[in-house]
């Protein structure tokens, strides 16, 4: 059986993003946390780090931040990219703004472009992440596509044959499955994560995407619930859908 992991008080908060070990001190002494009810007064205390400790624990009066490892699930909006280096608003700005500072930081598992909206991964679990992106786990995604022109009937065989080569490409890409929706949309499932893939797997066939929505990883769809913009942690179960 194995034990529960303890942690510092300060140290646990500070890699939460509660501030620096001096100031979670601050927090303490003003009897500002709280653990099952009784006030914690000692800031090297150390607590047990478990998944319900958002239930078991407050800071200034609120639940305390879920611990490591966490993953969200995000509903992600137009016109919002998903890296801190590009020009523009970001996915991290839609997340509380001490979770900049947590320990380990929260990285995209993989990216939408700022024109592409839907189901995001967003984790501080390193080993998480690359089994999900890693092509040895073929993890498929869906993306629904509005074109520019009607489909023409046989894409969908051009797509799955696993023969295509997109421009600036030398590899052909795995097959992949298209599933008409309407004469100008059209669900595209794949299993790769190259640059702009399906927008180039469309381009190859001679029509444009004016809309691309990202609504499923795996075994999880996008929540019905989740308005753009918004994101909760998934559940234990949701994350062994992803890789189902």
């Amino acid at each position: 059986m194995s034990k529960t992991p303890m942690a510092r008080l300060d140290r646990l908060l500070a890699n939460l993003g509660y501030g620096s070990r001096r100031e979670i001190a601050d927090l303490v002494r003003h009897r500002q946390v709280v653990l099952d009810g009784e006030v914690l007064k000692d800031p090297g205390a150390k607590v047990p780090v478990t998944a319900d400790l958002p239930q078991r624990m407050t800071v200034v009066d609120r639940p305390v931040d879920p611990p490591a490892p966490l993953t969200l699930v995000m509903h992600k909006p137009l016109d919002v990219v998903c890296s801190h280096k590009e020009p523009g608003r970001s996915v991290y700005e839609l997340l509380p703004r001490r979770w900049r500072a947590r320990m380990p930081g929260l990285s995209t598992i993989g990216r939408l472009d700022k024109d592409t909206t839907g189901l995001l991964l967003i984790t501080d679990d390193g080993a998480f992440l690359h089994r999900v992106i890693s092509p040895r786990s073929h993890v498929a995604k869906r993306y629904r596509a509005t074109l520019d022109r009607p489909l023409e009937g046989w894409e969908a065989e051009t797509f799955a044959g696993g023969r295509l080569v997109l421009d600036g490409d030398t590899d052909p890409l795995a097959p992949a499955i298209l599933e008409p929706i309407g004469p100008q949309e059209a669900y595209l499932t794949i299993t790769e994560g190259r640059y702009h893939q399906v927008r180039r797997m469309f381009a190859a066939v001679g029509n444009h995407v004016v809309a691309l929505h990202r609504d499923r990883i795996g075994g999880l769809a996008l929540p019905e619930d989740l308005a753009p913009g918004a994101w909760r942690p998934v559940t234990a179960s949701e994350q062994a859908a992803i890789l189902a």
